[in-house]
């Protein structure tokens, strides 16, 4: 029987308390230490998950010898500071995404992470959520012969703070990012991308220079058409859904919701309650699962995946989508350079 994994955990946050709970979940490993500059809110977390090691120094966590692998969900600006100094301390680390709102930061630390000789993880989490990823398993068995198209639909349920827009580095580094590493998951090599974006609803996000909605098509280098819709706001719940069609058939995963159960009567025909509320309750599954491929890929020794060049790609097609939206043009990328 192999010992629990030692988890260290940069950030208490709304993203940090969900990894705390994934690392609770699986039975192979122990959230060792919490660092965070909010020192109260890395208390409450190590109260409530009996951790033994506190800090308000996420250095004095990396370096302290006693963790076997770094969970990294602290805010966006100190991501490529801390992936750098996990690599220095020879500890593998699970980043939230972006890697970096700036490419140019991004691609300083790029040679460096590619001769890490730990694994670099970056967390597109929904990967690994189970429906999405059983739709890729029969996209890649053949089942519904070659791609032509994919779509991807997600809409968050309300719009969120003013003050979390202005840092956020906009819609498609933000929101659409996590849609363009699934458009990656299914299509590695995107050439184009057309992206528009509009102001529908919110005069806060439209004040912050943001979108409230985008759509954003990108073309495949064997022409497979993928098309991404986002919205800020959606009154029904937390909109999630994936289509794959191809030259002998079609696969989807439909929105998931806390029940099966469906109301039939004089009024209503298959009425139910709304979908799950946000991506903390629609994610879950997916968190966990993210997690414990992270601690297999550290165990075996095999490339964590999605990695670093998966993140530096999201974020180069997001950087595409910014400019076709606000020129007004197709914009051709090459992922590979």
């Amino acid at each position: 029987m192999t010992s629990p994994f030692k988890i260290g955990l940069i950030g208490t946050g709304r993203i940090g308390q969900v990894h705390a709970s994934s690392i609770a979940a699986l039975n192979d490993t122990t959230l060792q230490w919490v660092a965070d500059p909010f020192i109260d809110g890395a208390k409450t977390v190590a109260a409530e998950y009996g951790v033994p090691n506190v800090t308000e120094d996420p250095l004095a966590l990396i370096n302290s010898g006693d963790v076997d692998a770094v969970v990294i969900a602290s805010p966006t600006p100190t991501h490529v500071d801390l992936i750098s100094a996990a690599i220095d301390a020879g500890v593998p680390a699970l980043c939230e995404k972006p890697i970096d709102l700036d490419i140019e930061r991004v691609d300083a630390l790029r040679e460096k992470a590619r001769s890490a000789k730990t694994p670099i993880a970056l967390g597109f989490n929904r990967r690994f959520d189970p429906h999405f990823a059983e739709i890729r398993r029969r996209v890649e068995s053949g089942q519904i012969g070659k791609l032509e198209q994919l779509t991807i639909i997600s809409r968050d349920p309300a719009e969120p703070p003013l003050d979390y827009v202005k840092v956020s580095g906009g819609i498609f580094r933000d929101m659409t990012i996590h849609d363009f590493d699934m458009a990656r998951f299914f299509v590695p090599n995107i050439i184009e991308v057309t992206a528009r974006g509009g102001n529908q609803f919110s005069s806060d996000i439209e004040s912050a220079g943001d979108y409230d909605s985008a759509v954003v098509t990108l073309r495949g280098q064997d022409g497979e058409l993928i098309t991404i819709t986002n919205s800020r706001h959606s009154s029904y719940g937390y909109d999630q859904r994936l289509e794959a069609f191809g030259s002998l058939g079609m696969v989807q995963a439909t929105n998931v919701g806390p029940t099966t159960v469906r109301l039939y009567n004089d009024e209503l025909v298959e009425a139910q309650v709304p979908y799950e509320n946000f991506f903390l309750e629609r994610y879950a599954a997916a968190y966990r699962l993210e997690l414990a491929a992270f601690i297999e890929a550290i165990r075996t020794g095999t490339p964590a995946s999605p990695g670093f060049e998966d993140g530096r790609a999201a974020l180069l097609l997001a950087n595409a989508a910014e400019k076709s939206a606000a020129e007004g043009i197709t914009v051709k990328v090459d992922l590979s350079a």
